[in-house]
């Protein structure tokens, strides 16, 4: 082989490389360019597991992956940047999620910016701190919050009166609320169950932790827990209340200054005409409110319209 062919086979050679090394290069652009964005979807016949795919965000979110809630756009889907952290968490999860390329998400997010669609895409940030609040002892399964944030595997810390009262609420972005009696009223549990010993146990209980946090009764500690909630609220904290906390909450605030508890909740009369004295400006979100006098009726108010309404 003379040199002239010699050095005609190297650089067809270094060509073939070259060109190699180019599709190489390119197929690997092609591929991150056209699965750039990871959809969840949220409606219920493509999502085999929304529970799960609440916990796919919060999993998002501690990884610094960046995520937007789709409001109203397929059950309030959600969209990520494509991470195979991401991919694969969803497999091992269980939850629904589809690839996009970036024309296909532009698409969406042009369709909810329209005028004519009632649709939002929301950017989340950060994987919040969250405080369920609930007594010691409780079970997952004794509240479904629990139930729902411990299945969706999204971490949450319980806390009680105690560390209300101490100012622990400013380590959490997030509260819960759910079956709670901020009146020390029992949850108005009277009339069924006074003399159940889970009823007669849980008032001790309450009865013992108000006095050792320094008040002389149950109603009263409970107030004070109220307050020290709402200015966490007012100061940026973030609160969700359902069930008996919902309604016990505003009633308390609103009940500040005036005794609403009947002798078997807090061993004296609730004051003259309480109903009067009652300052819905103190309140979050209900106003002129009627309150339930008897302590037989399991209801707090007419907050509470469970009982009137046609359903």
């Amino acid at each position: 082989m003379t040199f002239r062919s010699k050095f005609r086979k190297v650089k067809n050679n270094q060509r073939q490389f070259k060109a190699l090394m180019l599709f190489t290069v390119f197929f690997f652009l092609g591929l991150t360019g056209f699965a750039n964005k990871i959809l969840v979807p949220m409606d219920p016949d493509t999502q085999q597991n929304h529970l799960k795919a609440y916990g796919i965000t919060y999993f998002a979110l501690e990884h610094q992956i960046k995520a937007q809630w789709l409001l109203n756009y397929r059950g309030g889907s959600f969209l990520f940047d494509a991470e195979d952290l991401l991919e694969k968490e969803c497999k091992i999860r269980g939850v629904s999620f589809e690839i996009l390329t970036d024309n296909d998400a532009l698409a969406i997010l042009d369709e909810i910016s329209s005028p004519s669609k009632n649709m939002e895409s929301v950017i989340l940030e950060k994987a919040p701190k969250i405080a369920v609040y609930s007594p010691k002892g409780n079970k997952p399964w004794d509240d479904a919050v629990t139930m729902a944030l411990t299945y969706a595997e999204i971490p949450y810390e319980t806390i009680y009166d105690t560390e209300v009262l101490n100012d622990a609420l400013v380590l959490y972005d997030w509260l819960h609320l759910h079956h709670e009696d901020f009146t020390g009223q029992y949850g108005k549990f009277y009339r069924a169950y006074r003399t159940a010993p889970w009823y007669i146990e849980d008032k001790k209980n309450a009865e013992a932790l108000a006095e050792n946090l320094g008040y002389r009764k149950v109603s009263e500690e409970k107030l004070a827990v109220a307050l020290k909630i709402r200015d966490y609220v007012v100061g940026g904290g973030f609160m969700f209340a359902m069930c008996s906390a919902t309604d016990s909450f505003d009633i308390a605030l609103a009940a500040e200054n005036t005794d609403i508890a009947e002798p078997m909740f807090d061993g004296d009369p609730s004051d003259p005409g309480y109903q009067s004295k009652l300052d819905f400006t103190n309140s979050f979100a209900f106003t002129d409110f009627i309150l339930e006098r008897n302590p037989m009726v399991y209801e707090f108010s007419s907050i509470d319209m469970t009982a009137k309404r046609a359903v």
